[in-house]
């Protein structure tokens, strides 16, 4: 998490969403290739190469369901990805949102943390209980990996859980915080050259009203923001959420879609010219453009 803290004051905020569904690749282009999940994994190599080359993004993240959906063939085309994402050397962030018990979360743990599928950072569920967090945040204190713990999430359900009153006091999603703070105090303890806790939250950018207070509860925690773009949030709200010990802003569609709001794209698209290489280019436009923006964000707000 500390690296990845460090690339994004470097690079800026933005973490490119890597959840590549094949629809998102219009059709003369995806028969090309052998397989949907073979054009998903070049389109993912043309949006990494330009993220690396403008220093435009601190990292990717990788919804695994997208590549779950394709079969052995995806699965294959994950794995690629996330080697890709680390040889250009950015942070992975392998969206997986695990949460088990006993056994099968250590299972969980060694199949994201190495093996075929190893990446930098995974995201996680706690709702079967904090016990369910021990077997990856052991990775966290022996392999250095990290953790991004489910908070505050960006879709309108999540008032359902999250902001559900407890009889003790304060919302689930509070009893959550509470004990991200305590594991951010513990490894601070344990490793005092760390800069930034290990163990991250979720905290979507889509609810603009507590977005300050939950900055300033969870200080030292590290963000992982989605919501930002296609779902709705604001940069404003963002920048919000990157103070203190900062976070990394996901969009995924505004950057995977962006060739669709090209005007040269969809006149290639019409003329039947459109390839790779442009849909490339547009979604390597839209990243520079969405960094600009959140970077203008923060800088307005002080």
């Amino acid at each position: 998490m500390q690296k990845l803290q460090e690339l994004a004051a470097k690079n800026g905020p933005l973490c490119v969403g890597l959840d590549t569904d094949p629809s998102y690749i219009p059709p003369s282009i995806l028969k090309e290739y052998s397989s949907p999940a073979q054009a998903v994994l070049a389109y993912n190599r043309e949006i990494i190469s330009r993220v690396q080359s403008a220093g435009s993004a601190c990292c990717c993240k990788v919804q695994i369901a997208y590549y779950e959906a394709m079969g052995i063939e995806g699965m294959k085309a994950y794995s690629q990805t996330l080697r890709l994402v680390k040889d250009a050397g950015l942070v992975c962030i392998s969206d997986i949102k695990r949460g088990d018990i006993a056994n099968t979360a250590g299972a969980y743990a060694k199949a994201h943390f190495s093996g075929d599928f190893e990446t930098d950072i995974i995201t996680v569920n706690p709702y079967m209980g904090f016990e369910t967090l021990n077997p990856f945040t052991e990775y966290c204190a022996s392999q250095g990996k990290g953790i991004f713990v489910l908070l505050r999430t960006s879709n309108p359900g999540m008032a359902d859980i999250e902001w559900q009153e407890l009889k003790a006091g304060g919302r689930v999603m509070d009893k959550t915080g509470s004990e991200l703070n305590r594991l951010a105090a513990q490894f601070a303890a344990q490793y005092t050259g760390q800069r930034c806790s290990p163990v991250g939250a979720v905290v979507g950018c889509t609810e603009e009203a507590d977005a300050r207070n939950i900055r300033d509860a969870y200080p030292d925690i590290f963000f992982l923001i989605p919501g930002y773009g296609a779902q709705g949030g604001a940069a404003r709200i963002a920048a919000t959420l990157l103070a203190k010990a900062g976070g990394t802003v996901n969009s995924s569609r505004g950057i995977l879609c962006a060739w669709k709001k090209s005007s040269t794209c969809r006149q290639k698209e019409q003329d039947g010219t459109l390839t790779m290489d442009d849909l490339g280019d547009a979604a390597g436009a839209a990243a520079i453009a969405a960094k600009q923006e959140l970077t203008a964000a923060v800088q307005e707000l002080g």
